[in-house]
């Protein structure tokens, strides 16, 4: 599930959560949250040219590409790849309208919740980093395996007629039979377990009532919460019949998230996962949504942020830190509308959007994906 960090292009709707005046712009530093207690986490030890400095908070800079390209000038080149054909097909394509929403699911009293159940305001992303010793790597494991598993069966169900409820009632019960907890369930108030996001959805779709249709792509983004760790992860799947120019997308995506993994190391700067997804996305002409990844383990959402642009974190990685690496790629206009549901956030031009999601551990020697599947 991707952090709540605001991009300029969001800025259509300055009282929703993704909004960018929801943060003093220029660097200010993100305010502390206020039910989460603070864990005690070893802070990244500074790298050369840095001795003098504290260890710098979150900080949201404006997000200005340092290669900025027109965004018509990108539509266009996307088209040509792909070919008129794949665009008169999703011409064709019915927008995406929003089904009912089935009451909320319970959990068994026995599982654990997260500390922000039961807070209906969105919850501050922590400045704390996740740093992990031997134990909590093992802990970390178990929820990323267990994520990767439910994931996976939830792939399989993704067929025309299916609706986005039926996924989210099969992830739910496969997390809690696991003794686990669904974390998306009550984070900020949002309604379900499990983030459903079809076709033009960007990011943070509720599952509802819609039955998916051939031709359709579906983002699911699963997170658990197992002995006190999240592990957190998404995949987008075609449903029936796909046309070529969207499989292409899903596949370029896919490939942009690998290569910022492979950026991951001991002693590497976080500036290198962006900048590996920004090439491979613009041979393709894609656009790249302003949603990113984030630190996560004990808490969901934490530094350091991951962006999927040239724009970055500062910093360095360090050995035992675990946190998402996460990309969307758009067919299209990377500005969204938000649903008066305060969470489905829509593409405005409808262009298609696929994204994947991995937790991964950075290591001496480079980097562990976690929640792949077993």
């Amino acid at each position: 599930m991707a952090a709540r960090v605001p991009a300029a292009e969001l800025n259509l709707y300055p009282s929703s959560p993704f909004a960018a005046s929801r943060f003093r712009r220029q660097g200010a530093c993100l305010p502390f949250p206020r039910f989460l207690a603070r864990i005690p986490l070893l802070q990244p030890p500074l790298l050369a040219g840095d001795a003098a400095l504290p260890a710098p908070p979150l900080r949201v800079a404006p997000r200005t590409p340092r290669r900025p390209e027109e965004p018509n000038r990108i539509i266009r080149r996307a088209a040509e790849a792909q070919g008129s054909t794949g665009g008169a097909e999703r011409r064709r394509r019915e927008p995406l309208r929003r089904g009912t929403v089935s009451a909320r699911r319970p959990v068994p009293d026995h599982i654990p919740r997260p500390s922000y159940v039961g807070v209906d305001t969105i919850p501050d992303v922590c400045p704390d980093r996740q740093v992990h010793d031997g134990e909590s790597i093992m802990r970390m494991l178990d929820a990323c395996e267990l994520a990767a598993r439910v994931l996976q069966h939830a792939g399989t169900l993704v067929k025309p007629d299916v609706t986005t409820d039926d996924i989210d009632r099969a992830v739910h019960q496969m997390i809690i039979d696991a003794g686990a907890y669904p974390s998306p369930l009550g984070y900020g108030g949002f309604p379900k377990s499990v983030c459903t996001s079809v076709n033009e959805c960007t990011c943070h779709g509720i599952p509802d009532s819609r039955e998916l249709q051939d031709g359709d792509i579906i983002n699911i983004d699963v997170t658990v919460y197992l002995n006190g760790y999240h592990g957190d992860t998404s995949r987008t799947y075609l449903c029936g019949d796909v046309d070529e120019s969207t499989k292409q997308l899903v596949k370029v995506t896919e490939e942009c998230m690998m290569r910022g993994i492979s950026a991951c190391r001991h002693g590497a700067s976080f500036k290198e996962i962006g900048q590996r997804i920004s090439e491979h996305a613009s041979e393709y002409g894609y656009s790249i949504d302003p949603f990113v990844g984030h630190g996560v383990g004990k808490i969901f959402h934490c530094e350091p942020i991951i962006w999927s642009t040239y724009d970055y974190e500062p910093g360095f990685m360090v050995a035992g830190q675990t946190f998402t690496i996460e990309p969307t790629l758009s067919m299209g206009s990377t500005q969204c509308v938000l649903w008066d549901d305060g969470w489905t956030a829509v593409a405005t031009d409808g262009s298609l959007s696929a994204q994947f999601e991995h937790t991964v551990l950075v290591t001496r020697n480079g980097v562990e994906i976690l929640t792949e599947c077993p």
